[in-house]
């Protein structure tokens, strides 16, 4: 798959969203699209709750983006499309169901409900959008999630082919579904079977995801008020934020601010409940005075993390792949209950490889100190944190958004039409 760009353009519709795991990759392939295939006109299509996010991430990092590509000829149009969850819970029992009725008869049955009605209007939606062959994209690309299953069932209505991408040890239900009619089915591990074109590529990740050099991470430090010379913990729960990671925090902080910094990422669905720990945070004329620091959501996460000597995150495929990318020492908390279990599953290859600490959520909320003990090890072992950090570098695979991209390009070229695992 080469890199020669040609000036023909083509049509591509990417749909992403329902969290940003889906959404970051889905850009970085994009960037990587308009840099091989400069002339094309590239849709990208999201959930409502995530439309803002694209809308700012395409436009942070240059790339051209209108409400109307077409009238005004730039290459991104970005639009909103219906969608609905499947809710479920991984591991409950029928016991768990009659135990949390509440959840059960919030989530399951009324969020369910709505959820279905807007699948259906995807579908709706969906087939209207597509209806005039003019406006049919030459191939989608769907990242994953509920957000591109209507989408994907129009495309194979339409005879559109599409590319699926899985990032996740285990496939969430919206892909397996998808995967059956996949023209391609690239994925960010090894290990899954499927009667279709499967292509193992890794996680696409921004190129501002890089290893940087001690100077470097220095200078980051700096830049956010730490002091460049004492390590740093970075934790973060994801842009919503992890309620066992934030009250783990609460109890053992102050333990760890003597012997580390500390920048925490509570989450937007959070914060309100984590600014008590403001107090720690200590500033005189404009200058940080104490080691602590708290955001709701930070927008830079590639420099946050790049300043990090150790990251304690959720075990989300792409954010494992940023801090491959970044060479760091990670300690993740998988969330049990995600449908499929997937991010246990994650947890358990790079338990498995031993490039990742794991303490299981379960494990963490009954005794916050296991978080404690493990930070404070690495922190006072910089051989260990090294191997570590080198361990889970070995998996970062920084040419992924450049072969995705490729792929694209070649099943609209007609260079990829059949459905054979490739061997």
């Amino acid at each position: 798959m080469g890199r020669r760009k040609s000036r023909r353009g083509m049509r591509v519709l990417v749909v992403g969203g329902g969290s940003g795991g889906h959404i970051t990759p889905a850009v970085a392939v994009v960037r990587e699209l308009l840099e091989l295939k400069p002339q094309s006109k590239v849709e990208f299509w999201t959930d409502r709750k995530y439309y803002k996010n694209v809308v700012k991430i395409t436009t942070e990092i240059g790339m051209p983006w209108s409400e109307d590509a077409e009238r005004t000829g730039k290459h991104i149009r970005v639009r909103k499309v219906w969608s609905g969850k499947f809710r479920r819970y991984a591991g409950w029992t029928w016991q768990d169901y009659f135990k949390y009725w509440k959840i059960t008869l919030g989530d399951l049955v009324f969020k369910n409900l709505i959820g279905f009605f807007g699948f259906i209007g995807g579908i709706l939606q969906t087939f209207v959008r597509l209806l005039w062959p003019g406006n049919r994209p030459d191939v989608i690309f769907l990242k994953g999630g509920f957000v591109g299953l209507p989408v994907g069932i129009v495309a194979r209505f339409y005879g559109i082919p599409y590319v699926v991408h899985e990032s996740d040890a285990v496939p969430g239900l919206a892909n397996r579904l998808l995967m059956k009619h996949a023209t391609v089915i690239a994925t960010g591990w090894s290990g899954l079977q499927s009667k279709r074109l499967m292509v193992q590529v890794g996680v696409p990740v921004a190129a501002e995801f890089h290893q940087l050099s001690v100077a470097e991470q220095k200078k980051l430090k700096k830049t956010f008020g730490f002091d460049p010379g004492e390590p740093l913990l970075v934790v973060t729960g994801g842009s919503q934020g992890a309620e066992s990671i934030n009250q783990a925090l609460i109890e053992i902080l102050p333990e760890l601010l003597k012997f580390t910094s500390v920048g925490l990422v509570a989450g937007r669905k959070y914060y309100e409940e984590m600014v008590k720990l403001k107090h720690y945070e200590e500033w005189e004329k404009a200058k940080l005075k104490s080691n602590f620091r708290l955001w709701e959501f930070h927008s830079a996460m590639h420099e946050l993390m790049g300043a990090a000597d150790v990251v304690v995150s959720r075990a989300g495929a792409t954010t494992i792949a940023e801090l491959a990318a970044l060479e760091k020492a990670v300690i993740v908390v998988p969330f049990e209950r995600l449908p499929g279990g997937h991010q246990v599953k994650n947890a358990e290859k790079l338990a498995q490889e031993g490039s990742a600490l794991v303490i299981l959520d379960e494990d963490l909320r009954k005794n916050p100190k296991i978080l404690l003990q493990d930070v404070r090890h690495l922190m006072r072992a910089p051989k260990a944190r090294a191997e570590l950090a080198q361990k889970l570098h070995c998996s970062a695979r920084p040419d992924a958004a450049k072969r995705l991209a490729q792929i694209l390009i070649d099943v609209r070229e007609g260079k990829i039409v059949n459905d054979k695992t490739k061997g």
